[in-house]
């Protein structure tokens, strides 16, 4: 599918593949497909950051590929290995049929048929169905120097591999970095991209968004649940539920055929919406009861 020509159509793509996302964000998202920059998306944990690029993979028919980031994370890891059992196998084939020319095995050894492909090389092959959509989920997690080397790779889109040389993207794949913002990215990286903070929704698209992913939920129940949610993150809690959260919590309530929150049932199922014992345990007795009413008088028509 050819990029959206407005940001009203990237909208009417995202919001017919489930995301339902505000003009500020599918601004940032159409300048970033116009433009062919990258996307730098931060925010808490659970706002939908990553559902983005899957949303978009999905609305542009193309492929995603995603670097789920971890500490220790390198350049060869991200980008290429070799695969040593299979090299190891041709050596020996090689030996046993005896007579190998030591120089043709070098090459047939460091070919394409050796090369295991990571994903940011992945995303700088072509693909009949265009550019694929490059997710870097949780950047916030790797260290300098794997920024230093991304800052390189996504400057001119290529990598380079010593035995093979270097390979040039033919079309730049759509990116999209992700933050937790669990440590500040350096500002050079952050340069090269289009920026936008990912927030939590206010009640009437968090509703929305609810109403799109669990749709078999009724408006009296979605409301109920989303006003608990949200008066929730007002409390000190160490890890405040997200969006995903809100929708996991949404489906457990289904399943347990739920028509009406009560005290009983969120103390039931706290497990879906809180991640932390010292956050759950806060929230037992009669403090979910309180939040409960202060969800309900939110509801209160004035």
């Amino acid at each position: 599918m050819t990029i959206p020509n407005s940001i009203d159509a990237v909208q009417e793509q995202l919001t017919a593949q489930g995301y339902v996302c505000g003009r500020a964000l599918a601004t940032v998202v159409f300048l970033s497909l116009k433009l062919g920059r990258p996307l730098f998306l931060e925010g808490e944990a659970g706002v939908g950051k990553t559902e983005i690029a899957k949303a978009l993979s999905a609305a542009l028919g193309r492929r995603l590929i995603r670097l789920q980031c971890y500490e220790g994370l390198d350049a060869s890891s991200a980008v290429y290995e070799w695969n040593f059992p299979a090299q190891m196998v041709a050596i020996r084939t090689a030996e046993a049929s005896g007579g190998a020319d030591r120089k043709a095995l070098q090459t047939e050894l460091f070919s394409d048929e050796f090369l295991v492909e990571r994903p940011l090389l992945e995303a700088m092959r072509p693909d009949e169905n265009g550019a694929p959509v490059l997710l870097i989920d949780e950047l916030d997690r790797t260290d300098e120097p794997f920024e230093a080397f991304l800052l390189e790779a996504l400057s001119d889109f290529q990598v380079t591999i010593p035995e093979l040389g270097t390979i040039k993207a033919p079309e730049p794949p759509v990116v999209i970095l992700t933050s937790n913002r669990t440590r500040e990215v350096h500002d050079a990286l952050k340069r090269r991209c289009l920026y936008h903070w990912v927030d939590y929704p206010d009640f009437e698209r968090e509703v929305e968004i609810l109403n799109a992913r669990a749709p078999e939920a009724a408006e009296n129940l979605s409301r109920e649940i989303v006003a608990f949610v949200q008066q929730l993150r007002t409390e000190d809690l160490f890890k405040k539920p997200g969006v995903a959260e809100t929708i996991d919590w949404a489906k457990c309530l289904l399943a347990l055929d739920v028509i009406n929150l009560s005290p009983e049932v969120i103390a039931d199922t706290l497990g879906a919406i809180l991640k932390y014992q010292d956050d759950i345990q806060k929230m037992q007795g009669s403090e979910a009861k309180r939040i409960l009413d202060q969800a309900h008088a939110s509801l209160a028509p004035a």
